[in-house]
């Protein structure tokens, strides 16, 4: 066919860990934006419609770029469908991506921190059938004993913060994915290393939805011998524009 490529669905989606009705959703979602048609067991992409990215990163992308606002060099918003308002069918996108990647690595925690990293996690958690623990950065009347405890410094809000973790829902025979929204500076990712480390538990990865690769918190984490695994890795938000590395980043 002039113009396009025949592709199996299995070269771009696990079918193994996604529902077919979840799939079936995921296929409406992307014909709204890409178009596809459906023969038999192929569907038709237009030609370099994924250029190494698979679907779920592609709307990532897409989203950042068509809604996130670029409001300094370092400081990108993105509060129409992550930070403040959550599209569900985004997060249930990359939730499963990190599912797919981490399907054989023996996850049985998943780990993030209040409060916009739970939302991919709870469908990365759902998809791999495992629970998912947030870590609280603000006290409670009924979390104050037996806890794992760590200090966060937030840049943004210039703030330095304990993050907390119940004893009771990690311990050493707990594999976890570490996932959190955004990777700047590394320091909640850190924080949560610590917090496992704490708890004597294997770091299975860490899953980051937007990573600014620019910045320092990559480097250090990967650094560690972590392998992380960022959706979208920015290059650049230089002159009001949101400007990606070709390649998304996991090693």
């Amino acid at each position: 066919m002039s113009g396009s490529e025949i592709v199996e669905i299995g070269q771009f989606v696990d079918i193994s860990i996604i529902s077919i009705r979840n799939f079936q959703a995921r296929m409406t979602l992307f014909h709204s934006r890409y178009g596809w048609l459906m023969s038999s067991s192929f569907f038709v992409f237009s030609k370099n419609t994924f250029e190494g990215d698979s679907i779920n990163m592609k709307l990532l992308k897409d989203k950042i770029a068509q809604e996130g606002k670029v409001l300094s060099e370092n400081v990108l918003k993105v509060d129409t469908f992550l930070n403040h308002q959550i599209d569900p069918e985004l997060m249930q996108a990359i939730g499963e991506e990190f599912a797919t990647r981490y399907k054989d690595e023996g996850i049985t925690k998943i780990v993030t921190i209040e409060s916009s990293g739970i939302a991919p996690s709870m469908f990365a958690g759902l998809t791999l059938g495992v629970p998912v623990v947030f870590a609280r950065k603000r006290k409670s009347l009924t979390l104050t004993d037996n806890l794992y405890t760590s200090k966060v410094h937030s840049f943004t809000k210039n703030e330095t913060n304990d993050i907390s973790i119940s004893q009771n829902f990690l311990s050493s025979d707990d594999v976890v994915l570490i996932i959190d929204d955004f990777l700047a500076n590394g320091q909640a990712v850190l924080g949560l290393l610590d917090i496992v480390e704490q708890a004597n538990a294997k770091t299975a990865g860490v899953g980051i939805v937007i990573e600014k690769g620019f910045q320092t918190g990559g480097g250090i984490i990967r650094e560690r011998g972590i392998r992380v695994d960022s959706l979208a890795n920015i290059k650049s938000l230089a002159n009001g524009k949101v400007e990606f590395f070709e390649e998304a980043s996991t090693r």
